[in-house]
């Protein structure tokens, strides 16, 4: 059971074992009108992570196909800026970056927590940023799990207030991105439940922590952007296990990171968050 929750976090569990690679830095403003921007923070999700190009030493460009630079192909006139770190959770998110602490480095570079960064970043360039994605959830879920051993029984009975627990610290979180950036769009992305198999005892677990992602976005004026529909389709388990299977790379190589083909389904859905009208 703990096996299968693990791997559908976002941080292989060779995670020792993976190669350094290239860090660009972050982009500079083009000569002319001030340049608007794009910011993407959270996990292994939003840096487009897939564990056999972590195991064959890729360097970070080499990550291209994740719903970041999918949705930056679609955001003409703004410059990305990609803060994610492979293994954040929204405990890490306030203090360092584990990938960036194991010897790894990042698609754009910072000193310090993701978190202080993109303050940081906010500040620096005020009423400049249009859209802000947030993606911090499986690694929480691992801690969880990790905590009860595996346990279902410990899962059960100790899933609300971990929930609870966890919709907090992202609701201080994004406070904190709403008020540095209180015109920008902020869009939460949810979570989707990898643990094939086991989708009678782990779906609702994964809906919880949606609901309190959904709920914490809409507190701060934010927006939630929710990939569980199109990979965990209710109603048939076979359907919901061919759904998984084609969007992650759970089936084939034991990777609960997206495929090329879930990293675009999962674009699609944060897309049609973004291009809902109003803020």
């Amino acid at each position: 059971m703990i096996r299968q929750f693990v791997r559908g976090g976002c941080l292989a569990l060779a995670l020792t074992a993976l190669a350094a690679g290239y860090a660009g830095g972050t982009p500079a403003a083009a000569s002319g009108p001030p340049a608007r921007y794009y910011l993407a923070l959270g996990d292994s999700i939003a840096y487009g992570f897939r564990t056999d190009k972590a195991l064959a030493g890729r360097p970070p460009e080499a990550f291209d196909t994740g719903y970041v630079d999918l949705l930056s192909a679609r955001l003409r006139g703004l410059a990305t800026v990609n803060y994610s770190c492979p293994g954040e959770s929204t405990v890490t998110f306030r203090v360092s970056c584990p990938w960036k602490d194991s010897g790894h480095r990042l698609h754009d570079d910072y000193s310090g927590a993701q978190l202080g960064a993109a303050l940081s970043f906010l500040h620096r360039h005020r009423g400049r940023v249009e859209l802000i994605t947030v993606s911090l959830n499986g690694n929480d879920i691992n801690d969880f799990v990790a905590a009860c051993a595996g346990d279902p029984g410990c899962i059960q009975r100790s899933a609300p207030d971990a929930v609870a627990r966890y919709a907090a610290r992202l609701r201080s979180i994004l406070l904190q991105l709403r008020a540095a950036a209180p015109a920008a769009r902020i869009v939460v992305v949810g979570a989707y439940d990898p643990n094939v198999g086991r989708f009678a005892f782990s779906d609702p677990l994964f809906a919880s922590v949606n609901a309190a992602q959904a709920a914490a976005a809409t507190a701060v004026r934010a927006r939630f952007a929710d990939p569980f529909p199109v990979f965990n389709p209710q109603g048939d388990p076979a359907a919901e296990t061919a759904a998984i299977c084609a969007l992650t790379l759970i089936c084939t190589n034991g990777d609960a990171h997206p495929s090329d083909a879930g990293y675009r389904a999962l674009a699609d859905v944060i897309w049609r968050v973004v291009r809902r009208p109003g803020r």
